[in-house]
This record gives structure tokens, C-alpha cells and sequence, in this order.
């Protein structure tokens, strides 16, 4: 598994793509991609540009992807059969925006070089299956969705299960893209972020990630806009590389020290006998008996309040839940805060026997 970023040298410097990927690269990202898809300008140049930092990227341990279509082989004179030109400059692999038949595709994974050929996942047509026809080298096949700039128009969720699957099946290495929220670099003069999941466009990266790992099915996630802030790929590699997936939490002011302590320096595990209604987390219960858990904030209970159980609730103080529906208060549940609205969502994600950690 891992993290990616794209660079888009043709509209950035060697410098600012040089310190972006030494950023990057602290954070843990081992993945560049980058698009090819047609050269406007002296063709020489352009290539030497894309040469320069990509060979750069291999030198701090960054394999890059080189996304190209079948217009690219023609105007550069290459044939599917020898993708020597792609080696030499550097490149791990290339990704087909656009693919052959199948038999092409399967031709190319048997490669002398052992580029990776990564084939587009979102068409939802059987592409993957003309290709496994012709029985490729798995060991240098593997697939990513689509990104797409423009609003309303990345791909649903349940076309993404769809698609996704199709490639599973085969185990498949995929990817899959999130985007940033103030990069503004992208292969065309007009995005509006570089997502995969519509639903993902105006989240923070936290969430996106945080929900691409609660599905389960996507081995890579890259950044699909340049350039990331810092915070952007420190929070994304922690998302992604943290032992234990994460929410964000709004915590009421009246919550106690105690209580902070109980949501936030604890590893929560989704108890297995699983309610309608919520999320129950019963260790702490057993590690915090013996403290007092006085009733507050015991209002209605909203879809995705935090709640502690205090001490009017007998042998389950100090279990923590959080709710997965409305229900009334008893007033033996302490409303301690909440997950943050954009997140709620990833509730639904989350399989019974999973650990968990809640952020401040």
C-alpha cells in the first residue's frame, strides 16, 4: 500500500516539483504521477522537463507513473511492443487513459523493462476482462480510477463499488485519487479539484482517506492536484499509515478532563454484538470504574454524538458510544461531543470488531 502525489511539470518549475516531492517523500508518499497525454510544445524540451524530475523522484525513493494515451505512441513514433523510450526516462510505469483491445495491454505487461502497465478502472465497461483473456503478467499489471475536475461529475459511490470490484476479483494492485483542497495544478487550464468520489470533492484529505481505508478495497491513494499543503500530507499520511483508522471529533465545551481522556488516549474497539443505534466501545467501562462520571449535557442524542455513560448507569460508566441513530436521553449518557459533520458518513464504514481512535 501506499501514497502518491501528481506533479504537472509542464505548468511548474524543477524547483517547486523538487521540494514538493522532498515534502512528500517525509511524509512517507513513494508514488508520483504524472500526465503525458499529448505534448503541445517542442517535443524535446518538454520530455527533457518530465526526464529531469522523475529522475529525481527515483533518487529519493518515489517511482513515478506517466499517464498516457495511444495518440502519445503515434506522435512519438513508439510502438506498443517496445516500451524501451519509457525506461529511459525513468519511468516505473505507465497508465493508459485510454486502452487498446486487451491483447495490447497483456502484451505490454510481459515487458523486458518490468514497467508497470496500469489500465483505467472507472469505465465500468469489461475492459478487465478482454485483458485477462489474454492472460497479462499480474506481477506488472495494475489499475486506477479516473480523477475529474469538473463539479458533479467524479463518479458515484455505487459505480466505484461496482467498477472497484471488477478488479478485485482478479487481486488487482489498484489506486484511486483524493484531492487537496488548495491545490490549484492540474493537466487542464480548469478544475475544481481532482477527486475520484464526487462525494469527496470539498471534504478535508482526513476524511477522504479515512474512508477510502474503511472500504478496503484500494491499495494506493494519490493526490490528484498540485500542490498539497504540508498539513495536507502530514494529515493524509496519517490517515493512511496510522495503525488504527481515525475521526475528528467537536467536543463539547463542557466535557471534563477525565472524559478527554477516556475519548482520546484510549484504542476504541466496535463492540461485535452490533446495535441499530450505536457504536459501543466497553473497555473503558472496565478501566475507568472507579472514577466519577458526573451527568451533563444528557439532551436528546443526535445521529453521530459521542456519549459517555455516568454514573447514574450503574455497571456502564465510563463506556463510551456513539450514536448511529436519534434517541432520547435517559440522562445516563454525558453528550461529550461529536463527530465532525462531514464525517459522519465513515460511520457506516465501520465493521464491528474494528479498532479505532478518536481525534481532538
Amino acid at each position: 500500500m501506499g501514497l502518491g502525489v501528481s506533479i504537472y511539470p509542464e505548468k511548474s518549475t524543477f524547483k517547486q516539483n523538487k521540494e514538493y516531492l522532498d515534502l512528500a517523500r517525509k511524509f512517507g508518499f513513494t508514488r508520483i504521477f504524472t500526465s503525458l497525454l499529448e505534448i503541445d510544445d517542442d517535443a524535446e524540451e518538454v520530455i527533457n522537463k518530465f526526464k529531469r524530475i522523475i529522475e529525481y523522484g527515483n533518487s529519493i525513493g518515489m517511482e513515478t507513473i506517466l499517464d498516457i494515451n495511444p495518440g502519445l505512441f503515434e506522435q512519438l513514433n513508439i510502438s506498443y511492443d517496445n516500451l524501451g523510450y519509457f525506461k529511459d526516462l525513468g519511468a516505473a510505469g505507465i497508465r493508459l487513459d485510454i486502452g487498446f483491445s486487451g491483447y495490447e495491454e497483456s502484451l505490454m505487461t510481459k515487458n523486458p523493462y518490468h514497467l508497470k502497465i496500469e489500465v483505467n478502472m472507472s469505465s465500468g465497461t469489461n475492459y478487465i476482462e478482454s485483458i485477462m483473456s489474454f492472460h497479462p503478467n499480474k506481477s506488472n499489471f495494475c489499475a486506477s480510477h479516473n480523477f475529474y475536475p469538473q463539479k458533479y461529475t467524479g463518479i458515484s459511490q455505487s459505480h466505484f463499488e461496482a467498477t472497484t470490484a471488477q478488479f478485485t476479483k482478479y487481486n488487482i494492485h489498484t489506486a484511486a485519487f483524493v484531492t487537496s483542497q488548495e491545490g490549484e495544478l492540474g493537466p487542464w487550464p480548469v478544475q475544481t479539484g481532482l477527486c475520484t468520489l464526487e462525494q469527496h470533492r470539498y471534504l478535508n484529505i482526513h476524511t477522504q482517506v479515512t474512508h477510502y481505508r474503511l472500504m478496503d478495497n484500494i491499495h494506493d491513494l494519490l493526490i490528484g492536484n498540485a500542490f498539497a499543503t504540508e498539513e495536507e500530507l502530514k494529515a493524509m499520511s496519517e490517515a493512511f499509515l496510522s495503525p488504527h483508522p481515525s475521526f475528528e471529533v467537536e467536543l463539547n465545551e463542557g466535557a471534563t478532563e477525565l472524559e478527554k481522556k477516556i475519548l482520546f488516549d484510549e484504542v476504541h474497539v466496535y463492540r461485535g454484538d452490533r446495535s441499530e443505534y450505536m457504536i459501543r466501545s466497553t473497555s473503558t467501562r472496565i478501566k475507568y470504574k472507579d472514577q466519577s462520571i458526573p451527568a451533563h449535557h444528557a439532551e436528546p442524542i443526535k445521529r453521530g454524538d459521542i456519549l459517555i455513560c455516568n454514573d447514574d448507569f450503574g455497571q456502564y460508566k465510563g463506556e463510551t458510544q456513539i450514536a448511529l441513530q436519534d434517541m432520547e436521553n435517559d440522562g445516563n449518557r454525558n453528550i461529550v461531543g461529536r463527530i465532525k459533520k462531514d464525517s459522519i458518513f465513515l460511520l457506516d464504514y465501520l465493521k464491528p470488531w474494528s479498532t479505532f481512535k478518536l481525534l481532538p
